[in-house]
């Protein structure tokens, strides 16, 4: 793998695979698994405000680890580079803590487990996210987004496919043996990912010296420097609010599909929806990464970001199965594109030489617009007993406006002129010894 012109096609798999891995477990345990197995240790007619708080809790600490653990991986590594080491101690620990989630017995010890699960992903999550601007050409990171989200596109369709089966034959305490399927077969995924991350891609070595100082290094790691990064804050409350729309339907539809479309197995309905989501996210994904290189990436950003509204308004007015499929095409459009251009717009705002850092600040906006997105949760229970489906509505409608102000903020990012002119990072400097 070189740092230059020379960067070919197996080179975008080997860089992004990580992510099929992490998308896959992320998208199987918040589509099925922990609604599932929530439901052995709260009432139904509480279910959506514990869902909200544990997601939240956990997503809280996913914030703060991503942008501490990318700012030491952009200052210290080791001979075999700034980011595998962490990658591995990151999944390693993800592969011995998720069948923890089959162990639980209460709701607390279920939290204590989703919020170990969150930790372990971010470390390892911060640094790989560093790999494109790291490797990648400024004119191939739109390709190499989209290719990064068409692997999480499909780590995500075909393991939430499969685990829907799963999970719909697991019932409040019965069917373990569906559960521990599930959750093994994550850890097969995720150590197959760990290790062609691990042996195929190739970082230079680590030539900087000793580890930075821990406290000014928790100090920068949240500190942005607007005149390094112009737009990039803009960025991040666009980012905030588009991924709140996104985090708050995938949380909430098994029990949306439950309460209001009336589904009698919402496990199965909730995959085969995810079928057609994945599809056009597959079909849009790597065309958007790449004509948001040739166009830009704000025009196609704002484009999904209105296409998600479109799919909204059809399931605010229609409540039916066709409707949901037809919305659900919307929204795989829109999320294809979303997740291609906007990450490539991300590589090109950060400054040389804390990739890491401020791709982990991104996460401010990806997990604390999923982690605000589940505080709904609070309010749909008591307006649902209120009136039969209100919360629901209140839901999407909220929805509808993160959309459209999460797009329409783009319109104030200047995107630069030439991202990237060199992928490869610079010659960190040493750091002295405490």
């Amino acid at each position: 793998m070189s740092n230059n012109s020379g960067f070919g096609r197996i080179d975008y798999i080997k860089i992004t695979i990580f992510g099929f891995a992490l998308t896959a477990m992320w998208s199987s345990l918040h589509t099925f698994v922990l609604p599932l197995r929530l439901l052995d240790f709260v009432a139904e007619s509480q279910k959506n405000t514990y869902l909200g708080l544990l997601t939240f809790a956990g997503l809280i600490l996913a914030m703060l680890v991503q942008p501490i653990v990318g700012a030491i991986s952009d200052r210290w590594g080791f001979s075999w580079g700034r980011r595998r080491p962490y990658i591995l101690v990151g999944t390693a620990l993800l592969i011995i803590i998720l069948p923890g989630i089959g162990l639980v017995n209460s709701f607390i010890t279920l939290l204590i487990v989703y919020c170990l699960l969150q930790i372990s992903s971010n470390t390892a999550q911060g640094p790989f996210q560093a790999f494109i601007p790291d490797l990648v050409p400024g004119k191939k990171r739109g390709v190499a987004s989209g290719v990064k989200g068409l692997l999480e596109i499909a780590g995500g369709l075909i393991l939430v496919r499969l685990l829907a089966y799963f999970m719909g034959r697991y019932f409040a305490g019965e069917g373990d043996l569906w559960l521990w399927s599930s959750l093994s077969l994550l850890d097969v995924v995720l150590l197959g990912a760990l290790l062609a991350t691990i042996f195929m891609v190739k970082e230079r070595p680590w030539t900087g010296g000793s580890p930075p100082p821990l406290l000014p290094t928790l100090y920068k790691s949240f500190k942005i420097d607007v005149k390094a990064s112009p737009g990039f804050v803009t960025f991040l409350v666009s980012r905030l609010l588009l991924i709140m729309a996104m985090a708050t339907l995938q949380t909430f539809a098994l029990y949306f599909l439950m309460d209001v479309v009336g589904i009698a197995n919402p496990a199965e309905v909730t995959g085969n929806l995810l079928i057609v989501v994945g599809i056009c996210l597959i079909g849009s994904v790597y065309p958007a990464g790449w004509l948001s290189d040739r166009i830009g990436r704000r025009p196609v950003i704002i484009a999904s970001g209105l296409l998600g509204a479109l799919g909204i308004l059809l399931l605010l007015l229609i409540h039916n199965y066709g409707a949901l499929m037809l919305s659900g095409a919307l929204l795989g459009v829109s999320g294809g594109a979303f997740f291609s251009s906007n990450w490539a717009l991300a590589t090109d705002l950060v400054p040389k030489g804390e990739e890491a850092r401020y791709l982990g600040l991104t996460n401010l906006a990806t997990a604390g617009g999923s982690a605000l997105a589940r505080l709904i949760g609070i309010a749909i229970d008591p307006l649902n007993a209120y009136s039969h489906g209100l919360g629901y509505q209140v839901m999407l409608g909220a929805c509808l406006v993160y959309f459209i102000i999460g797009s329409a903020l783009l319109f104030k990012i200047k995107e630069p002129a030439n991202p990237g002119n060199s992928a490869a990072p610079p010659t960190p400097e040493p750091h002295p010894r405490r």
